[in-house]
C-alpha cells in the first residue's frame, strides 16, 4: 500500500492506495499544535477501522501548504511506519513543466491537483479547489501548469463579514430559494453562494479565452456546494490531489529504479 498524504490549511486528507486504487479515504483537521504521537493515533484508528495492516505500507508521499507542520507529519510517520516521505517541493519530480515566474511559489497542493486533473482529461483544464482559499490552475494541451487565480474562500469570506459586521449573525452555507432574500440570513446566503458562483463563472470564462476548449474540474471541501450551481464546471472530484500524489509518488520511485 501508497500512503498519501494533502495537508492543506484546514484538513489533512488521507489516501491509501493498493494496486493504484484508493482503499481508503479519510480527513482531519489541521492543528498546528498536534504531537505526532497525537496524529499517529488517529491515523492508526483509521487502520483499525478498515481493518488494515500499517506494516502493508510500503511509501509515504505528502503535499503540504502548512510548512510548521511538515516535521510533525514526517516525524509521525517515521515513528509509526519506519518510512522516509517523500514531500513534494523542489527537487521531487513531478513530470509537470511549472510555467510561473517562479516555480517555487506554487502550492504543493497546486501542482499535485493539476498533475491529476491533467491526467484525467489529457489535454487542457482547468482546476477550481475550494478550500480555506478557492484557487484556480490552468493546465495547457502540453501538459504545462500556467498559472491561475487565488480568492478568498467561502468560509474565511463568511467569517470576515460576520466578525466585522456587529449585526449580520454566523449562517448555514445552504443555497437560498430565491436570489431576493426576504431576511438576513437569506439575504447573507444569497450574496455569498450566488457572488461565489457569479465570480467562478466569471474567472473560469477569462480562462477559457486564454486556453480555448478546456475541460473543468472542481475539487476542495466545498466543491459540492458550488459546483452544481455553477454553469462551467464538468467534474467534481474531491481526491484529485490524492490521485495526484500517487501519480508523482510512482514518477519518483521510477526515477530511483532508474538511478540504480
Amino acid at each position: 500500500m501508497i500512503l498519501t498524504l494533502d495537508v492543506g490549511n484546514s484538513n489533512i486528507k488521507i489516501g491509501l492506495y493498493k494496486d493504484e486504487k484508493i482503499i481508503q479515504y479519510a480527513r482531519f483537521t489541521t492543528e498546528v499544535g498536534k504531537t505526532s504521537d497525537e496524529y499517529g493515533l488517529l491515523l492508526m484508528n483509521v487502520f483499525s477501522y478498515a481493518g488494515l495492516n500499517k506494516d502493508d505500507v510500503k511509501g509515504v508521499i505528502m503535499a503540504s501548504v502548512v510548512p510548521s507542520i511538515n516535521y510533525t507529519m514526517e516525524h509521525m510517520i517515521h515513528t509509526f511506519f519506519g518510512i522516509h516521505v517523500i514531500t513534494v517541493g523542489p527537487g521531487t519530480k513531478t513530470g509537470m513543466n511549472i510555467l510561473y515566474d517562479n516555480p517555487k511559489e506554487v502550492g504543493a497542493d497546486r501542482i499535485v491537483t493539476a498533475i491529476a486533473a491533467y491526467e484525467k482529461t489529457n489535454g487542457e483544464c482547468i482546476i477550481v479547489d475550494f478550500g480555506t482559499a478557492t484557487t484556480f490552475g490552468a493546465v495547457n494541451k502540453n501538459g504545462s501548469f500556467l498559472g491561475g487565480a487565488i480568492m478568498p474562500g467561502i468560509k474565511i469570506s463568511v467569517d470576515a463579514l460576520v466578525e466585522n459586521s456587529a449585526k449580520l449573525p454566523k449562517i448555514e452555507l445552504i443555497q437560498p430559494e430565491k436570489a431576493i432574500g426576504r431576511n438576513t440570513i437569506t439575504n447573507m446566503q444569497s450574496g455569498i453562494i450566488n457572488g461565489f458562483v457569479g465570480a467562478v463563472n466569471n474567472i473560469v470564462s477569462l480562462m477559457k479565452k486564454e486556453l480555448g476548449d478546456p475541460k473543468v474540474i472542481a475539487t476542495g471541501g466545498l466543491a459540492r456546494l458550488i459546483a452544481p450551481l455553477s454553469d462551467c464546471i464538468d467534474e467534481i472530484d474531491g481526491k484529485l490531489a490524492l490521485q495526484g500524489l500517487m501519480t508523482v509518488y510512482n514518477r519518483n520511485i521510477d526515477m530511483d529504479e532508474d538511478s540504480k
